[in-house]
């Protein structure tokens, strides 16, 4: 087999490969002496048709079928011979196909680029910490009241927050419209659900009032056909209900999981959930701050195929938000690359410099944090034990535990030779969102697997 390989750019190569004429007719007559024994043709006994005859009726189609083969086959044997790690699918094209010829093509594909990591020593970093106060327990503990809140049905005058359910008609000039109408419609004053005037002109109705609203639906409304016009609204008031807060009783603490201790025992779960929150804010801080200030130093000509696939699943996740269980219906050509571009490229680039590091470290994910990360989605379920099960049965999700893992072990190299400096603040400080980190993506785990 001759190889020849060619740099058409920084990160694109072209190979050229030929195969001896020779190989390919013996695999062709290979595959045709093997199709002999189990042929049944008129005229002849099953495993008994000449050899020409099969060749004569069958050779065409069976020598395009190896001819696909050899060239796959060749092409991973010339990247192992040329010790070539190659980042995208390649790009095939026959040249020579003819018979009795040297079997030629070309393979087009992209390389990964080479990686100059930086001094993480020279890195400063700030690790944001907190203490879990008293106050801010009391705080999440009344939104988990608040959460767990329920209706009961009063019969008084209707205020803000209260909850009505009502029937209601909207006429333009005297005729109703699409979409003006609905039955048993439940509606919380003061949600700013409805046009302005609609919510506050329901206040101190009682179960069995009717009302007539005259209102304007606004300009900006996002109804083209309704903006601006002035609208009649017909309601009945069929039930008032007020919000209802749970106490703080053993039936509250049981729906946590909390059976024993009473609140003494939920203020410490809701403390030490609120902990784990916060330590795991505080990492993704660190986490974002190393890939941003990595990225301002490592100059990396990125592959356009890793790029353009980070693309695809960033889209197709866009998709699936958008569309749900009707995503099939959506063309994804409605969100151009533009949206994405960017952002794609910073993935593509932290995931490259992650998978470099991985390498020269020779870090491999390690089976007791892996461990400890099942269990630990696994105790959100009632039978934990169950899904542990289900996890270690399944290699293509424990595959991505592993994977998670594995990038987590990276930031913690980094974080140990970087200068880290802790800044104690609130806690709501630590867990408030921030811009996204720019994930790895598949890079890191996937170029370190090509090395490996």
């Amino acid at each position: 087999m001759e190889i020849s390989v060619e740099t058409t750019t920084d990160l694109e190569r072209k190979m050229t490969i030929a195969v001896p004429s020779e190989e390919v007719d013996s695999a062709v007559n290979a595959r045709l002496q093997e199709a002999a024994r189990t042929i049944k043709m008129n005229g002849f006994r099953k495993g008994k048709v000449p050899f020409k005859v099969i060749k004569n009726r069958f050779g065409k189609g069976v020598r395009q079928e190896v001819l696909g083969e050899l060239m796959n086959k060749s092409y991973f044997e010339a990247l192992d011979q040329e010790s070539i790690k190659p980042a995208s699918q390649p790009k095939i094209e026959a040249t020579q196909l003819d018979e009795g010829k040297d079997l030629e093509f070309t393979a087009i594909f992209e390389v990964y680029p080479e990686i100059e990591l930086p001094d993480f020593a020279a890195i400063s970093i700030e690790k944001l910490t907190a203490q879990v106060s008293e106050e801010n327990i009391d705080k999440m503990i009344e939104t988990l009241r608040e959460q767990r809140h329920t209706w009961e049905a009063v019969d008084r005058e209707a205020k803000p927050d209260d909850m009505l359910n009502i029937d209601y008609v909207g006429s333009i000039d005297g005729e109703e419209f699409s979409g003006g109408q609905a039955k048993g419609s439940s509606l919380v004053l003061g949600s700013g659900r409805m046009i302005e005037g609609f919510e506050t002109g329901l206040e101190g109705c009682k179960a069995g009032d009717t009302r007539s609203l005259d209102l304007t639906f606004p300009d900006n409304y996002h109804n083209q056909e309704l903006a601006g016009k002035e609208v009649k609204f017909e309601i009945t008031v069929n039930k008032v209900s007020e919000k209802v807060i749970p106490e703080l009783n053993e039936e509250f603490f049981d729906s946590f999981g909390i059976e024993e201790g009473g609140e003494e025992a939920f203020r410490e779960e809701v403390a030490a959930n609120m902990t784990r929150e916060m330590e795991t804010a505080s990492r993704g801080k660190v986490k974002n701050q190393i890939l941003e200030k990595i990225l301002e130093v490592c100059d990396i000509n990125t592959p356009k195929s890793l790029i353009d696939n980070e693309i695809s699943s960033m889209r197709n996740q866009t998709l699936q938000q958008m569309g749900g269980a009707n995503q099939q219906s959506l063309d994804p050509s409605i969100l151009p690359d533009d949206l994405y571009v960017e952002q794609a490229t910073r993935r593509v680039a932290s995931g490259l410099i992650l998978g470099e590091i991985i390498n020269k470290q020779g870090l491999t994910a390690d089976p007791v944090k892996v461990r400890e990360a099942v269990e630990e989605i696994a105790s959100t379920y009632e039978s934990p034990e169950e899904v542990v099960n289900w996890y270690y049965g399944n290699r293509e999700q424990l595959a991505n535990v592993e994977s998670s893992v594995l990038e987590d072990q990276v930031f913690d190299h980094i974080i140990d030779l970087a200068q880290v400096t802790e800044n104690e603040v609130s806690y709501e400080t630590v867990i408030q969102k921030e811009a996204p980190p720019a994930k790895s993506g598949k890079s890191a785990k996937k170029k370190a697997d090509k090395e490996a």
